[in-house]
């Protein structure tokens, strides 16, 4: 098969050659200082994080996943607390509670944003529970205005999960300005990727910001003086250079990202291929599939670009075979993970993540993927389906 046929899922190589001197630069610059932990290309980034997102503090950290156990830690949740999440996100989100001794509650999600249901909620309650996690899922803000509502009204925490949405936005706010603190994930694959992992915290409050300084640093301040047990959670100087100078490019590969998902859902409808979220919910699709839908008021960005499929394994058997890239987020709804078994949840008590989980796919959407590439795999898909 000749090599333009060959559609990767993500190809990060197109980025980095045109960013190549700017980046060889900047990283020997970090080189030849010899300071690699925490310092002044770390302040920096946080300084240009905070500023992105419209917040007043920023907290480098060493992982997206380690951005939520320290903001959790900075909240003081542990043993006996219950945060609400969903069950149908990156293992992180909830490991990061468990880990922490603190027990997760899960609520659906909505079929058409994969984002937790706010609707329900409030029926998951209880005199335990002290914080609300949602997840901005494949770049694409979760309702936090009622959500904002319930944990006034309940006096909850909100913490969002923004690894797959730097940048995203909500009837103007943007993804982390929200709750009382965001977390995002700097992994290779994401929109703002780093050369390895990395993470930030983000928030308005000051002292939520302080001791998540604390926190990340084995709980020192100053130095060699402990008020809290911490960890190494620290952001280092490789990996903030490497962002600093990705970070005023993020804006335009949103826009390509968006335009790409337009393109996609002209071409889908053009075959007719097309199916609105009704046939999903009755289970037929009718040799169709549910594209990503943007809630009004959303700025999505399109971490992912994740469609329903009726007959999705073979359907992903079918890309491989015709050199199209694709890829499962996630097979299984995290309630049925063995290691959360203790949990209590049973097959059938979220239904539409379960139904994500074995009927959703992700196709190509990265910035540099030509209108020919998407063409190719949608002709890949009509071949399939017709």
């Amino acid at each position: 098969m000749p090599e333009q046929s060959h559609v990767p899922l993500l190809d990060l190589k197109p980025q980095y050659q045109a960013l190549k001197p700017e980046l060889d630069a900047a990283l020997a610059g970090v080189v030849e200082s010899q300071y690699f932990i925490l310092g002044p290309e770390v302040e920096s980034f946080e300084r240009n994080i905070a500023n992105y997102c419209g917040v007043e503090h920023a907290i480098g950290v060493s992982s997206g996943t380690d951005a939520l156990i320290v903001a959790m830690m900075a909240m003081g949740v542990g043993e006996g607390d219950e945060v609400i999440t969903s069950p149908y996100t990156f293992f992180g989100t909830i490991g990061s509670i468990v880990r922490l001794g603190a027990k997760p509650v899960f609520v659906d999600i909505e079929p058409g944003s994969f984002n937790i249901d706010v609707s329900k909620i409030e029926a998951a309650l209880t005199d335990r529970t002290r914080v609300i996690a949602p997840v901005h899922l494949f770049g694409q803000m979760a309702e936090m205005e009622p959500m904002r509502s319930i944990a006034r009204e309940h006096d909850l925490l909100i913490i969002e999960d923004a690894a797959q949405a730097i940048g995203a936005k909500r009837h103007g706010k943007t993804a982390c300005s929200i709750g009382h603190m965001g977390c995002l994930s700097f992994f290779p694959t994401k929109n703002l990727g780093g050369f390895g992992d990395g993470g930030m915290i983000v928030t308005n409050d000051a002292d939520y910001a302080s001791i998540a300084r604390q926190l990340r640093n084995h709980g020192m301040e100053p130095k060699y003086f402990h008020s809290r047990v911490g960890g190494n959670f620290r952001l280092d100087a490789l990996q903030a250079t490497v962002l600093n100078v990705k970070l005023p490019h993020l804006n335009h590969w949103h826009a390509q990202r968006r335009e790409n998902a337009d393109l996609y859902r002209r071409l889908f409808t053009q075959a007719g291929l097309v199916r609105p979220i009704e046939d999903l919910l009755s289970g037929d699709l009718s040799g169709g599939y549910v594209l990503p839908a943007e809630l009004p008021g959303n700025h999505h960005i399109y971490n992912q670009f994740v469609i329903y499929a009726e007959q999705r394994d073979a359907l992903m058997a079918h890309l491989k075979e015709n050199q199209v890239g694709c890829e499962i987020y996630y097979p299984l709804s995290l309630h049925q993970q063995e290691c959360f078994r203790m949990l209590g949840y049973a097959q059938g008590d979220f239904p539409h993540s379960e139904r994500a989980a074995s009927m959703s796919l992700a196709l190509p959407i990265y910035p540099d993927l030509s209108p020919e590439k998407i063409t190719r795999v949608v002709e890949v898909i009509a071949s399939f389906t017709h």
